[in-house]
């Protein structure tokens, strides 16, 4: 929002939500009639208003495809512009992108059927082609830079650009996120050189979805935060620099405020003195900048087969939520999993900073699913051990495990690449201690007695023999459960539930449906498993999954980690954190358990704090 938010701040559709759609669904109607009207092939077809949907479509997934390119470029580091950090709240402010589609949408099919002229192209007219090329090189982006300028006035900054430039580090979506009313400003100037091609009879549906493609082009490149443009194109054609800009010489833009106004073409910031002095020298680092070297990797995976669009490299809007699958992404959902099958190899999907750290998280390409087959176990863990041995060369100093990479049945919770890899510097941690740690301080003070039920890991007999230690009962769902863990030491404390009445329960992978319903009402389940227990009842409180709420100086945090809430982090993920903070210099995996207390207040003193 603007700092003083002027006349037609908001989009007219704004109170219609998911539905702001339906506001076309009139002229695709009537669009989809004629085509069933003429069968017979009467009349002749109208293309510009029958690919007026299909259009939009490719336009949202064009800016789509830059989007993802432009985060996980970012996130690697190589040739990125600004080292400033992505924050929920520009996420929030730039979620309605698909806004400007929606109105050009709007426009193409009510001057399609209000000007006569505006209908029935042919596909191709040179002239057409020509004359918006020149119209949009001279009229429309001088208009553009003074525009532009004069949005830089204060009346104007305040309430309509300043919106804009809330996003000090850009996005290719950032390049449309501004007022409605300056919307249409750029509306009107853009449609100088296509009202001219058809008020002169020489449009074509290229010449006009072209400029329009050729705009959401350069406003996507434009506004990444990393430089992709080559340095030979301009050596090859030097005068180039003058007709194409490049994404550090707009990102200055964002950065100074005062200088490279120019819309496509810098030739304009030349000729009026407003050019940065430091565009060329920035071009120049970004493009030499390498890759990061991350000191904290943690290594997740894909959950379900649309868990890809929730990742921050994914779906902005999806991945600023906690997971929820959407049955209307079966269609991308299909061709990703097609995707990943065929070329799937491990990828950052999010790079953070705290503190002196660079943190990165990398995804093995690989569904919850297919860890569960052992026929895929062997090439998991190869993916697995690649990306482990890939940040060792890069100097990271811990890797976590997080899900099912950390399998007891998989790799012994990474005790397998620890005794392959003996000379590895890196420190594999699987966080076992914090989890433990996160669930026992969420029990409320004063409990005398919980019923345990879930697989029995590592975690599970940690937490066991710590209750117990600490003089709370606990009670059993099975006898055979009972008896194993009642045989470790100081678990003399363990029985077996008769009545299930106890009113708070930690429970793990293998809790049904059936035994959730037999617990009381008001119950509190306290997860210690990675995945969350599948919720029957609406009368129990359901804890999250182990994990910590992100003190705000660890930064670009900007989607949710799968379930969690936002801000939220595993304590698997944070475990591998505080390891690297403290200088633990010491692998956690396999049947070691680090000391739950340590690291506890370990995550209290670096800021990280319970979730409830």
């Amino acid at each position: 929002m603007a700092t003083k938010p002027g006349l037609l701040t908001d989009w007219p559709w704004k109170h219609l939500g998911s539905f702001k759609y339906m506001i076309l669904a009139p002229w695709a109607m009537q669009s989809i009639y004629s085509i069933a009207k003429n069968k017979n092939g009467e009349k002749e077809i109208d293309y510009i208003n029958l690919l007026v949907i299909p259009f939009m479509v490719s336009r949202i997934l064009h800016n789509q495809i830059w989007i993802s390119i432009s985060r996980h470029r970012t996130a690697k580091g190589n040739n990125r512009i600004l080292d400033r950090t992505i924050e929920f709240e520009q996420v929030d402010r730039e979620s309605n992108w698909d806004d400007n589609i929606l109105l050009s949408g709007f426009l193409l099919y009510f001057v399609n059927s209000t000007l006569k002229s505006a209908s029935f192209f042919p596909i191709w007219r040179n002239d057409g082609i020509i004359i918006t090329m020149l119209i949009h090189a001279g009229p429309v982006e001088y208009l553009y830079y003074w525009l532009h300028r004069g949005l830089h006035h204060h009346f104007l900054y305040t309430r309509y650009h300043s919106h804009h430039h809330s996003s000090i580090v850009t996005e290719p979506i950032t390049s449309v996120i501004h007022p409605f009313a300056e919307h249409l400003s750029y509306f009107a100037l853009f449609a100088i050189p296509m009202f001219t091609t058809i008020l002169t009879g020489t449009a074509s549906i290229i010449s006009l979805f072209g400029y329009i493609t050729y705009i959401d082009l350069m406003n996507n490149m434009g506004h990444c935060n990393f430089e992709l443009v080559p340095k030979w194109i301009f050596s090859i054609f030097p005068p180039l620099k003058y007709l194409m800009y490049t994404p550090s010489f707009h990102s200055l833009h964002h950065t100074q405020f005062r200088t490279n106004y120019s819309l496509f073409m810098p030739f304009y910031d030349y000729v009026h003195g407003t050019m940065d002095k430091s565009t060329d020298a920035l071009y120049e680092t970004s493009l030499e900048r390498k890759e990061d070297s991350p000191d904290v990797v943690h290594i997740t995976h894909l959950t379900t087969p649309d868990s890809i669009f929730h990742l921050q490299v994914g779906f902005a809007s999806f991945a600023s939520k906690p997971q929820k699958s959407k049955w209307y992404m079966w269609p991308l959902t299909f061709w990703s999993v097609t995707f990943n099958y065929i070329y799937g190899k491990t990828f950052i999907v999010e790079r953070n900073l705290f503190e002196k750290l660079k943190l990165q998280s990398w995804a093995i390409p690989r569904y919850s699913i297919q860890y569960s087959l052992k026929w895929q176990g062997k090439a998991i863990n190869g993916l697995i051990e690649e990306a482990i041995l890939e940040a060792d060369v890069r100097g990271a100093k811990v890797i976590s495990l997080g899900l099912l990479n950390q399998s007891e049945e998989l790799n012994r919770r990474g005790q397998l690449f620890v005794e392959k890899h003996p000379k590895m510097k890196t420190k594999i941690v699987d966080g076992s201690s914090l989890a433990v740690a996160v669930v026992l301080n969420s029990i409320p003070k004063g409990t005398t007695e919980i019923l345990f039920r879930g697989s029995l890991s590592k975690i599970a007999f940690a937490i066991v023999s710590a209750l117990c230690q600490q003089g709370i009962k606990v009670a059993t769902f099975y006898e055979n459960e009972k008896l194993k863990l009642s045989a470790m030491p100081h678990a003399s404390k363990v029985v077996t539930s008769e009545n299930y009445t106890q009113m708070i329960w930690i429970v793990g992978d293998g809790f049904t449906e059936d035994e959730q319903k037999k617990a009381p009402k008001g119950t509190l389940f306290i997860p210690f498993s990675q995945f969350p227990p599948k919720k029957a009842r609406n009368d129990v409180v359901y804890r999250h999954t182990p994990s910590l709420i992100a003190p705000p100086s660890l930064k670009n945090l900007n989607s949710c980690e799968n379930w969690l809430p936002r801000r939220a982090m595993s304590a698997w993920r944070v475990a591998g954190i505080l390891h690297a903070l403290e200088g633990w210099n010491v692998h956690e995996c396999g049947d070691d358990i680090f000391e739950f207390k340590k690291i506890w207040e370990a995550a209290l003193k670096h800021g990280f704090h319970p979730i409830n």
